[in-house]
């Protein structure tokens, strides 16, 4: 049975600041608090470390939609079975919003619990809690 988060935060950071945060796959550990590694293999596929609660992971996930300044989207190919998106919105000249959605199939008895119980969202939101941290901070800092 196929599960999905949607989860969004609004930054008080100018989207192209959180555009070239997220757009930045060494900047990727740095916020997403399960991601232990990500290896660029060429321009559209990265092969990604994860550490989970009960279980290390790894898959191979290719963007399939890239639009500066507004989407990122991808799939795996390899290893744990899902796909995304993350959106950038302008809210004004200085805020933007950020909204990740991910479509995933639950593997085993913790990945099943975990999307049973919300855990998944919980992980996610903390995320993006860390992603608007450094975006705020950069954009504090003016790093554009």
């Amino acid at each position: 049975m196929a599960s999905s988060l949607l989860e969004a935060v609004d930054i008080k950071a100018p989207v192209a600041i959180s555009w070239r945060l997220w757009a930045n796959v060494e900047r990727w550990p740095t916020f997403l608090s399960h991601v232990k590694h990500v290896q660029p293999v060429d321009d559209s596929t990265f092969v990604w470390q994860l550490s989970l609660p009960g279980a290390d992971k790894e898959f191979v996930a290719e963007l399939t939609e890239v639009v500066p300044e507004d989407r990122i989207a991808w799939r795996t190919t390899e290893g744990v079975h899902h796909a995304g998106v993350v959106t950038f919105h302008r809210l004004n000249a200085m805020e933007s919003r950020v909204t990740l959605q991910i479509e995933y199939e639950p593997e085993g008895f913790l990945e099943h619990l975990g999307a049973l119980t919300n855990l998944d969202a919980t992980l996610a939101n903390y995320d993006l809690g860390e992603f608007q941290r450094l975006a705020e901070q950069e954009a504090t800092e003016g790093l554009i």
